[in-house]
């Protein structure tokens, strides 16, 4: 008896053990995809002067760092125009070719079609990037209309001390495709050069670029502001400086994606 009980937990054991293995893989939590985008959780702090692409890809890089995300290649949602001698530049090309995850896993979108709605069909899907799924580095939800309202919002002396202040706008100088604008208006202050605002008595009511101004095209993580409420290419804002981007409800914060 004793020989036939020794020989039933034989044959059982692997059974057992191979039973235990299966439920641990199906419990398992699911795989957590690497962070590969992002928003700037804090502006560069001199307005539209990103120190060109090279000075934006640089700061997304070192925010990415600080949270453990160093070891992609990170470069900034941002178009460039053309100049004499200098082709312009797409933010779409510049980004890499997908997938994207926030910080969270969630994916923004598959690839640069589904990113940028290439297609009718494509562009009724839409990407999944939102106000619950564009989050900063850090995790955190960007606050935008209503979330925390109050009349200082578009006053920098007040915005640069509160950061629950609206601060939604995201610069891209960008078109709703990705590509740069090919008008002769300023829409990327300067190739993110600049930190200057229109002349004294220079029209700046209108948030389309016009008269010269310098300008900055914007677009809207939560898909909630002016314009056409686009997250890439909304509307324009009233200058260039620190103390402009917030008049739109801005503070030069933008996007960043891993290229690899």
């Amino acid at each position: 008896m004793v020989k036939k009980r020794s020989l039933v937990v034989a044959f059982m054991a692997p059974s057992l053990l191979a039973s235990c293995l299966l439920l641990a893989q199906q419990n398992a939590a699911p795989q957590q995809h690497a962070m590969t985008f992002f928003v700037t959780s804090a502006p560069m702090g001199d307005g539209g002067n990103l120190g060109g692409l090279a000075g934006a890809d640089a700061y997304c890089t070192k925010l990415a760092t600080a949270v453990g995300a160093g070891n992609h290649t990170w470069h900034a949602y941002l178009s460039t125009q053309a100049r004499p001698g200098q082709p312009a530049v797409n933010a779409r090309d510049r980004i890499g070719t997908g997938p994207w995850y926030n910080v969270k896993g969630e994916m923004i979108a598959p690839d640069l079609a589904h990113l940028h709605g290439d297609t009718i069909e494509l562009a009724r899907l839409g990407n999944n990037l939102n106000k619950l799924t564009g989050l900063t580095e850090k995790g955190e939800t960007v606050p935008g209309l209503y979330d925390y309202a109050d009349k200082r919002d578009n006053d920098w002396a007040y915005v640069k001390t509160t950061p629950y202040s609206n601060r939604h706008e995201m610069l891209t100088g960008t078109q709703p495709d990705g590509t740069a604008f090919t008008d002769t208006q300023d829409h990327t202050c300067d190739n993110w050069t600049s930190n200057k605002d229109p002349q004294p008595g220079t029209a700046n009511g209108n948030l389309n670029a016009s008269d010269g101004r310098p300008n900055a095209q914007i677009g809207f993580p939560d898909r909630n502001g002016g314009g056409n409420g686009s997250w890439n290419s909304s509307h324009g804002t009233r200058g260039c400086s620190q103390e402009s981007l917030p008049k739109t409800h801005g503070v030069g914060m933008f996007y960043c994606f891993a290229i690899n």
